[in-house]
């Protein structure tokens, strides 16, 4: 058998194309001269994974394939290419619990943030399931916090040349992006404390009609302003959710008057006339808006409310009174 096998290795490395041997020696369970292969000859990146890769999905080898990957290339620089046309696959055949864990392998923190966040919205529809996958927005805070960390690190070891060449595979990112991404995942763990406590909480949560995700802080302004004004008419009352939907306001620098008077008129349309009031007051208090600010959600909510509403809300600019700045709403 031994001897075939050697003849059979002697036509493939003499006549046989990089795949066909890699092939042949993955299926004689000889990985590691498969890789050494693959590394020597720099085989273009099909080779890797068609021959090496699907073998080892397939097998369940990927722990086996990154031990022998570090042990023929401790740095990972020379297979770092065959490593990030591997995550490309994988990415884009939707595989992103394998892509995380070669993410983590390749100490790529970037973007295993990245998928940790993806894993937090993926296939949610409420704010009670947000709440059960917040550990993903732990670990990918963990994950920017140790990549500040080994970049501080590159900097005070730069005479360390060896260190400041590796890693040139890593997604890159500099320290305010990633605190900026930082405070985004702590402000969005703390919607989602609020959210899923009132979600399990109230006994008049109905599971939201659309089978859609629920917004979160990483979509673009107009799901932000969404998630401003689901905190703020989340709780039991406007007082109670205002605080964090205010921070959301100023750290993303939103439209304040936008989500105010979405609130405004969520609140008419749900007839709940005294919680606007309650808006009103929060606004004044909030030391950033205008007396013409609180006319404008005023207007705005008279400007829908329908014919039987209540005079109180049509005289809510009458008991709307400026004063020094302060707003005071008499009941």
């Amino acid at each position: 058998g031994n001897s075939l096998y050697q003849e059979s290795l002697y036509y493939l490395s003499s006549y046989g194309t990089h795949l066909a041997l890699v092939s042949f020696l993955m299926r004689h369970d000889n990985m590691k001269d498969a890789l050494q292969h693959l590394l020597s000859k720099e085989c273009p990146e099909e080779v890797f994974l068609e021959g090496v890769l699907q073998p080892c999905l397939e097998r369940g080898r990927l722990g086996m394939l990154q031990g022998l990957l570090e042990t023929l290339d401790p740095g990972l620089e020379v297979c770092s290419r065959y490593l990030l046309s591997s995550c490309q696959l994988l990415q884009r055949r939707g595989h992103f619990h394998t892509l995380y864990q070669l993410q983590q392998f390749m100490m790529d923190h970037v973007r295993a943030a990245m998928t940790c966040i993806r894993f937090f919205t993926h296939g949610v529809v409420s704010y009670v399931q947000l709440g059960d996958q917040r550990r993903w927005l732990v670990r990918a805070k963990e994950h920017l916090r140790t990549y500040l960390q080994e970049q501080q690190g590159t900097r005070t070891n730069s005479t360390n040349r060896k260190k400041s060449t590796s890693n040139s595979f890593r997604k890159k990112m500099s320290s305010s992006d990633v605190s900026r991404h930082m405070n985004t995942i702590e402000l969005q763990l703390e919607v989602t404390r609020f959210l899923h406590h009132c979600e399990t909480s109230s006994s008049t949560a109905t599971p939201s009609a659309s089978s859609s995700t629920p917004p979160t802080l990483f979509g673009p302004s107009a799901m932000k302003i969404d998630v401003a004004c689901k905190v703020m008419l989340g709780g039991k009352n406007i007082e109670e959710g205002f605080g964090i939907a205010y921070r959301v306001i100023q750290d993303f620098q939103l439209e304040a008057l936008t989500v105010y008077v979405r609130a405004g008129q969520r609140l008419v349309r749900q007839r709940q006339y005294r919680a606007v009031r309650q808006l009103l007051k929060c606004v004044g208090e909030s030391g950033t808006a205008t007396k013409n600010d609180c006319d404008v959600i005023i207007l705005s909510c008279v400007s829908i409310a329908d014919k039987g509403a209540p005079q109180s809300l049509s005289n809510l600019s009458v008991y709307h009174l400026s004063v020094v700045g302060k707003i005071v709403i008499l009941e």
